[in-house]
C-alpha cells in the first residue's frame, strides 16, 4: 500500500463481463428480441387501428364522412338587402372560416376540399323541349351557387359563369355551367338557357356558358352531392307506371345566390367541410365519436348555431363510420389479446428460465461466497448490477428498434412494455438466485423426480394454482366468450389450460418412468434403463420449462388455427359467391346461354368438368307444411340426407314460401361438387324415366308429371313426402323431395329445390359451372363473342376481392408474428432446459466411455433420454391447444377478420376450429429439436477426451 491506502481491485462487473462474455451476450440479445416484440405490439396495434380509422373515412362515400352545417334561406321578415347579403360570397366565407376554427380537436377539416354556398332544395321542373324525355317526363334540375369551382374543375367549353353586375333578388338573367357528364345525358350545350319560375316577375333565366371537367371527380368537393358531377335516371314515385326521369344540378356562378332567393325551390345555405383523417389515431375513434354527437345533438351544436345562426343544423355520417370501425376493432381486439397475452407468458417463462440456467451456472461459485461470510444483500447486490449492465441498453436498445420499424404508434405503452421486460429480468435472476442461498449450503443430493418427494408448501402452492386456474376455466365454460370486448379471463385461457397442464403432467410423469424402468432394468442392455433413470432425475422435465412449451404450443396452434380459419373462410365465401372455379351467366335472371357458348366454353384448354344449370328465382312452393314425413324421405320411404340434420339448411319451414330451383344435369353437377367440395348426391335420384322422363320437342309439360328433387332442409321439411304441384317457367309438374342437401353450387340462398333439368320444358341453361383452370382471357371472349350480355365470374378474383384493410391485415400479421414467436420461444425452452443438464450429460458420456461405451450407444443414450420429455411435451402441447380453441371456439366470430368490408360477402358467422396441422407441427418440431440436440451433444462430448470432462476433485 501507498500513502496508507488500500492497494485498488479490479471491479466486479468488469471481471464477471470478462470472465463469461458468452452468457452475458446470450442474456443481452435474448432480452433485446424480448424487449422489441413487447414494445412493438402496442405499437402495431395502434398502427393498424390507426390505419383502418383513416382507411375507413378516406374509402367512405363522401356525403356519409362530410360535416356540413346547413340553414335555411335568411327569414322573409327581413329587409331585402339584409337577405341578401346574407347569401353572397363574403358572409358565407366569414361563417365558414369560423366554423372551420371551431371544430372541436381531434375532428379536422380538409380545408381544400371546402365548399359552401347557396342551393336549391326542391328540384324546378324544366320544360324546355330540347331536354331529354325517355318516359315522357321532363327532368327536374337543381341549381347551387358554391364556392372554388375554378379550383375544382377546368374548362373544357365556353366560359366560365361570372356575374358582371351585382345580382339581387329582383335579377332575372344568371349564368352557369355543367359537368361533361351532365352536358352529355341532357342535350346541353354552350348558350342553351334554362327558366326558373319566381314568386314576383318573369322567370329567371340560366345561361349554361361553360362545360367543365372535374379535376378530382372522386373528392368530396364533387361526391358528397353526386348529382353535381353525374345526372342521375330515377323512377317517377308519383307514377303508377314505370316511369323514368332525368334528374341532375346546374352551377350557377359564386354570387348568383340572391337570384335563388326569389325562387320557389326552397334555397338553403351550407358549408360541408370534409374530414382530414391524416392526423387521425385509433384511439381518437372514441373522441371522435364524442365529437360528432356533440355536434349533431349537444353542446357542439350550440357552438355552430352561434356561428352560423339560431336554424343551423349539423348532418354527417361520419359518427357511423367510426362506430362501424369500433366494431371491427372490437371484435379483433378480444383475438389479439389471446395472442398477446399468450405470447407475453411464455416470454417471461423464457427469461426465467433463463435466470434459472445462469442460477444453475454459478449455485457452487455463490454457495462459496455465502459459506465465505458474503450476505445476501451483498451478493444480490451484485448480482442486479451485473444483469442491469447488460439488460438495461439491450431493452433500450429493443425500443428503440420497435419504434424505428413501426412507424405509427404510441410511445408510451411500447415504453412500458421494454421496461417491464428488463424489470423482470433485472429482478428475477438476483431474487430467484439469491433465494438458493439463503442457507449456507455444500453439495447437496441429487434431483431424483422419480423417487423425489416435495415438500408440503410447494404441494399446497401447486393445489391452490390448480384449483384456481380450474375454477377460472370452469367460469370461463359457463359463462361463455361472446361477451364482447377485450376479457383477460378469456385472452388467459391459453395460459390457465397450459397451467393445469403442466401441473397435472409433471406430477404424472414420473408414473410411466417409474412402470417402464422396471421391464428395462430386466434387459440385456443398459441403454434403456440408463435413459429412463437419467430422464427420471433430470431437472428439464420441470414445471418452469414445461409450462414455457404448453404455452408456446397452445399459442402457436391458436394462432395458426385462426389464420388457417381466415384462409378457409375466404375461400368458402369465394365458392359460395361463384359455385366452381369459373362461371358464366347472362347478365339478366332469365337470360339463357347458347349452346355455342357452352360447347366452346366446355372444349377450353384447362376446363375439367362443365356443368350446365338452369336457375329459376322466385318459384312459390305451396302453403303446407310436412305433418307425417320426413324431409329426406322417397317414395318407398327411403332417400338420402347429406346433411347433419334436416332442419339445419338456414331458413326455416316457415321462410320457404318462395325458393329457387335449379336445374342440373345429374352426372355433370355430381362431379363437379365433388371436386369443389360441395354436398352432392347420388346421381340416380333424378334419373329422368317414367314419369319424369324427358319431353320431346315442342311437347308441354302437363301437371300430372312427377319430379323427383333433392331440397334444401327447409324446403324438404316444407314439402314432406307427399306430391305438390309447381308453376314456374320452366313447365308445370308436381314435384316429390328424395333427398336433401344443405348447400347448391353459385346459390348463397338456403331455400332451393334441385331438379332433373332433362325433365323440364325449357332446358336452356342460364348458368355454366366450370372447373379447373381455363384461361380468362379466352373464357371472355368466348362470352364477348355471344354478345354483351354473359360475365365471367372466376372464383380466384372473387377470392382476391377479400384482400385485407389495414386492420384485418395488421391482425393477421400480428398472429403471424404470434406463431413465429410461439415457435421460436418453443425452440428455445428446448434449449434452455437440454442446456441446464449439458454438463451433466457430458459428464456422463467421459465416464461411461471409460468403461466401452461407444459413440454410437452415447448417442441413442442421450436421444431416449431427452424423448420422453420431447414427448411429454408434445403430447401436452397438442392437448393444450386443442383444448383452448375449444374453449374460445364458442365466442369467436372469424368474419371480422376474413370477410368484413367487401360488399355481398356472405356474413354468416365463421367458427374457430382446431387446423391439425398447426397442432402437430410446432409439436413435432419439439420432438425433433431435442432428438437434434441431443445427437449434437452426443458428437460433440465424442470429439472431446474424457480427461477434459474428468477432472480431479470434480462434484459433477
Amino acid at each position: 500500500m501507498r500513502d496508507g491506502k488500500r492497494a485498488a481491485s479490479a471491479p466486479w462487473i468488469r471481471t464477471r463481463l470478462r470472465t463469461a462474455p458468452g452468457a452475458a451476450v446470450a442474456l443481452a440479445v435474448l432480452v433485446l428480441v424480448t424487449a422489441f416484440l413487447a414494445a412493438a405490439f402496442p405499437r402495431a396495434v395502434d398502427a393498424y387501428e390507426t390505419k383502418g380509422l383513416r382507411h375507413d373515412i378516406r374509402l367512405a362515400d363522401a356525403g356519409r364522412s362530410a360535416v356540413e352545417v346547413s340553414r335555411p334561406q335568411p327569414g322573409l321578415e327581413l329587409p331585402r338587402e339584409q337577405r341578401e347579403a346574407g347569401v353572397r360570397t363574403p358572409e358565407l366565407k366569414r361563417i365558414g372560416g369560423a366554423l372551420g376554427k371551431a371544430l372541436p380537436e381531434p375532428l379536422r377539416a380538409d380545408m381544400s376540399s371546402v365548399a359552401y354556398g347557396l342551393r336549391t332544395m326542391k328540384p324546378v321542373l324544366a320544360t324546355e323541349p330540347w331536354l331529354p324525355r325517355p318516359d315522357t317526363v321532363p327532368p327536374q334540375l337543381s341549381y347551387t351557387a358554391q364556392t372554388g369551382l375554378k379550383e375544382h374543375a377546368r374548362l373544357v367549353k365556353g366560359a366560365w359563369p361570372t356575374t358582371p353586375d351585382a345580382v339581387t333578388a329582383g335579377s332575372r338573367a344568371v349564368r352557369g355551367a355543367v359537368t361533361e357528364e351532365t352536358a352529355a345525358a341532357l342535350n346541353m350545350k354552350v348558350g342553351s338557357t334554362l327558366r326558373l319560375p319566381t314568386a314576383v316577375g318573369g322567370p329567371l333565366t340560366v345561361t349554361i356558358t361553360g362545360i367543365l371537367a372535374p379535376r378530382d371527380p372522386g373528392g368530396s368537393y364533387w361526391s358528397a352531392d353526386p348529382l353535381v358531377r353525374t345526372p342521375s335516371l330515377i323512377p317517377d314515385p308519383a307514377s303508377p307506371f314505370p316511369q323514368n326521369y332525368w334528374t341532375g344540378t346546374v352551377l350557377l356562378a359564386e354570387d348568383a345566390g340572391p337570384a335563388l332567393l326569389a325562387t320557389a325551390t326552397e334555397p338553403s345555405l351550407f358549408w360541408r367541410f370534409p374530414p382530414d383523417p391524416s392526423e387521425l389515431t385509433g384511439p381518437d375513434g372514441t373522441r371522435l365519436t364524442a365529437v360528432v354527437n356533440s355536434l349533431e345533438s349537444g353542446p357542439g351544436l350550440l357552438k355552430v348555431r352561434a356561428i352560423a345562426g339560431d336554424t343551423a343544423e349539423v348532418l354527417t355520417g361520419l359518427g357511423h363510420i367510426v362506430q362501424a370501425n369500433a366494431r371491427m376493432r372490437d371484435a379483433i381486439s378480444p383475438v389479439i389479446a389471446v395472442a398477446a397475452l399468450g405470447i407475453g407468458s411464455v416470454a417471461a417463462v423464457v427469461l426465467v428460465m433463463t435466470g434459472a440456467l445462469i442460477a444453475a451456472r454459478r449455485k457452487a461459485e455463490l454457495a462459496l461466497t455465502r459459506s465465505r461470510g458474503g450476505s445476501l444483500r451483498g451478493i444480490g447486490g451484485r448480482l442486479l448490477a451485473e444483469t442491469a449492465v447488460t439488460v438495461v441498453p439491450a431493452s433500450a436498445l429493443g425500443l428503440l428498434l420497435a419504434v424505428l420499424a413501426v412507424g405509427e404508434g404510441r410511445w408510451w405503452p411500447a415504453a412500458l412494455a421494454a421496461t417491464g421486460v428488463g424489470l423482470l429480468v433485472c429482478v428475477a435472476l438476483p431474487l430467484r438466485t439469491t433465494l438458493q442461498h439463503i442457507r449456507p449450503t455444500l453439495h447437496g443430493a441429487r434431483e431424483d423426480m422419480v423417487s423425489a418427494r416435495p415438500s408440503r408448501r410447494r404441494t399446497v402452492a401447486e393445489l391452490t394454482l390448480l384449483v384456481l386456474a380450474v375454477g377460472a376455466v370452469t367460469a370461463l365454460r359457463r359463462r361463455g366468450t361472446s361477451g364482447g370486448g377485450t376479457d383477460l379471463l378469456v385472452s388467459g385461457a391459453p395460459v390457465l389450460v397450459a397451467l393445469i397442464a403442466a401441473l397435472v403432467l409433471v406430477r404424472l410423469y414420473p408414473l410411466p418412468l417409474r412402470l417402464a424402468a422396471r421391464p428395462m432394468a430386466r434387459l440385456r442392455g443398459a441403454i434403456g434403463f440408463l435413459s429412463l433413470a437419467r430422464a427420471g432425475r433430470s431437472s428439464a422435465g420441470g414445471a418452469l420449462p414445461l409450462l414455457a412449451l404448453l404455452l408456446a404450443l397452445a399459442t402457436a396452434a391458436f394462432g395458426g388455427s385462426v389464420i388457417a380459419g381466415i384462409g378457409d373462410a375466404r375461400d368458402d365465401a369465394a365458392l359460395t359467391a361463384v359455385g366452381a372455379d369459373a362461371r358464366i351467366s347472362g347478365r339478366s335472371e332469365r337470360a339463357t346461354l347458347p349452346d355455342e357458348l357452352v360447347r366452346t366454353a366446355r372444349d377450353l384448354d384447362g376446363v375439367r368438368n362443365a356443368a350446365p344449370l338452369r336457375i329459376e328465382f322466385g318459384v312459390t312452393m305451396p302453403e303446407t307444411a310436412a305433418g307425417d314425413g320426413g324431409a329426406g324421405s322417397g317414395p318407398d320411404g327411403s332417400g338420402t340426407d347429406t346433411g347433419p340434420g334436416a332442419d339445419t339448411g338456414g331458413g326455416d319451414a316457415a321462410g320457404a314460401r318462395a325458393t329457387t330451383m335449379v336445374g342440373v344435369d345429374p352426372a355433370s353437377y355430381t362431379r363437379l361438387a365433388r371436386t369443389t367440395g360441395l354436398p352432392d348426391f347420388p346421381s340416380g335420384l333424378l334419373k329422368a324415366t317414367g314419369p319424369s322422363a324427358p319431353l320431346s320437342e315442342g311437347a308441354e309439360s302437363g301437371p300430372e308429371r312427377v319430379l323427383p328433387v333433392i331440397a334444401s332442409p327447409a324446403v324438404a321439411a316444407r314439402l314432406g313426402k307427399e306430391q305438390h304441384a309447381v308453376d314456374t317457367l320452366s313447365g308445370n309438374f308436381k314435384v316429390q323431395v328424395v333427398g336433401t342437401v344443405e348447400r347448391v353450387a353459385s346459390l348463397a340462398s338456403t331455400n332451393f329445390l334441385i331438379v332433373n333439368s332433362a325433365s323440364l320444358e325449357e332446358r336452356a341453361p342460364t348458368t355454366l359451372l366450370l372447373t379447373g383452370a381455363p384461361d380468362p382471357g379466352k373464357l371472355r371472349a368466348a362470352a364477348d363473342g355471344n354478345g354483351e350480355e354473359f360475365v365471367v365470374q372466376l372464383r380466384s378474383e372473387e377470392r382476391a376481392r377479400y384482400v385485407n384493410t389495414p386492420m384485418q391485415a395488421g391482425a393477421e400479421r400480428i398472429y403471424l408474428a404470434a406463431v413465429a414467436a410461439g415457435a421460436g420461444y418453443a425452440l428455445l425452452a428446448v434449449l434452455l432446459s437440454l442446456l441446464q443438464t449439458a454438463p451433466e450429460r457430458k459428464t456422463l458420456l467421459a465416464r461411461l466411455r471409460t468403461m466401452g461405451l461407444t459413440t454410437g450407444q452415447g448417442r441413442r443414450l442421450l436421444a431416449f433420454e431427452a424423448t420422453p420429455q420431447a414427448l411429454l411435451a408434445a403430447g401436452g402441447g397438442l392437448l393444450t391447444g386443442w383444448a383452448t380453441i375449444v374453449l374460445l371456439s364458442p365466442g369467436i366470430d372469424l368474419v371480422p377478420l376474413a370477410l368484413a368490408g367487401v360488399a355481398g360477402s356472405d356474413t354468416s358467422p365463421v367458427t374457430l376450429r382446431a387446423d391439425l396441422w398447426s397442432l402437430a407441427l410446432p409439436a413435432a418440431g419439439v420432438v425433433a429439436l431435442a432428438a437434434a440436440v441431443a445427437g449434437v451433444q452426443a458428437w460433440w462430448a465424442s470429439r472431446r477426451g474424457s480427461i477434459t470432462e474428468l477432472r480431479a476433485g470434480d462434484s459433477r
